[in-house]
């Protein structure tokens, strides 16, 4: 076992996803890539998307040369236009889309509120919360038809709480637990399940210039030190989450926005209440 707690052993694969098609979007990197690789060896048949094209053809390559299928696509999901010609991609390849993962996430520069400006915070809002919109919107109507689907979308601790992230981001994640709730009461007749999982300490693409400072600093111990299990995550933890909800074993959960943070939201975690 590892500083983290995280064991880093390979899962056996059961075939969960055998015979599904899913849509990963934010997979060049982080959380995304561990979800496609693991929705692969589950049987899965991906359509990975991200802004990163180098990016999303080494995880494709990686997946391809275990035998996995899978196609990529460049996608900026805060641009209708590229999102609809995404989901005509996945339609053409595969005939059907079971499962959609809006991973797709940026965040801005964190300053203090007085100089935050309105670019910054529509960057944020368009590929957090209007990205999954979109996704969701052009992938629904198949799901409708067919009467069956799974979509899980990628919050944060962030917008459970104050304190895990900037005011942009954070507001932007509290959106899109929202956006699952009513989400999942509009779809929810036709079979079509939508959850939200919120993260907490992950170290990914996103977060690494705070943890190189924290080990420049000398304060790696600290990372994650404010959560119940003390230590931070890794992306396989969040990825095996995902699969549970993208999977037929969550047939029964819809409109959840489900914590994956150590215990972190389970207390107060007021400074100074911690050993």
């Amino acid at each position: 076992m590892n500083r983290t707690g995280f064991t880093g052993i390979i899962m056996k694969t059961y075939g969960r996803l055998k015979d599904k098609a899913a849509i990963i979007t934010g997979a060049a990197s982080g959380i995304g890539k561990a979800t496609a690789i693991l929705f692969s060896k589950e049987g899965a048949r991906l359509v990975l998307a991200d802004v990163n094209a180098d990016g999303l053809e080494e995880v494709a390559g990686r997946i391809a040369e275990a035998g996995g299928t899978v196609i990529t696509k460049k996608t900026d999901v805060s641009d209708e236009d590229e999102v609809k010609a995404l989901t005509a991609l996945a339609l053409k390849s595969y005939s059907k889309i079971d499962i959609l993962c809006n991973i797709a996430g940026v965040a801005e520069e964190i300053v203090s509120l007085d100089q935050q400006d309105r670019s910054a915070w529509q960057r944020v809002y368009d590929v957090n919360v209007l990205g999954a919109v979109y996704t969701t919107k052009h992938i629904c109507l198949h799901m409708q038809e067919r009467k069956c689907g799974a979509i899980v979308n990628i919050s944060s601790v962030a917008g459970i709480r104050s304190g895990a992230g900037g005011n942009a981001y954070s507001a932007s994640k509290a959106a899109l637990i929202n956006f699952t709730q009513t989400a999942a009461c509009d779809l929810g007749g036709y079979n079509i399940r939508v959850n939200a999982v919120c993260p907490g300490l992950i170290e990914t693409g996103m977060t690494r210039p705070f943890f190189d400072y924290a080990r420049e600093a000398g304060k790696e111990s600290k990372l994650g030190s404010r959560c119940e299990l003390r230590r931070y995550g890794r992306p396989e933890e969040i990825a095996n989450v995902i699969l549970f909800l993208a999977g037929d074993e969550a047939s029964y959960v819809t409109g959840q926005a489900l914590p994956v943070d150590g215990g972190n939201t389970a207390s107060l975690n007021l400074p100074g209440m911690k050993v």
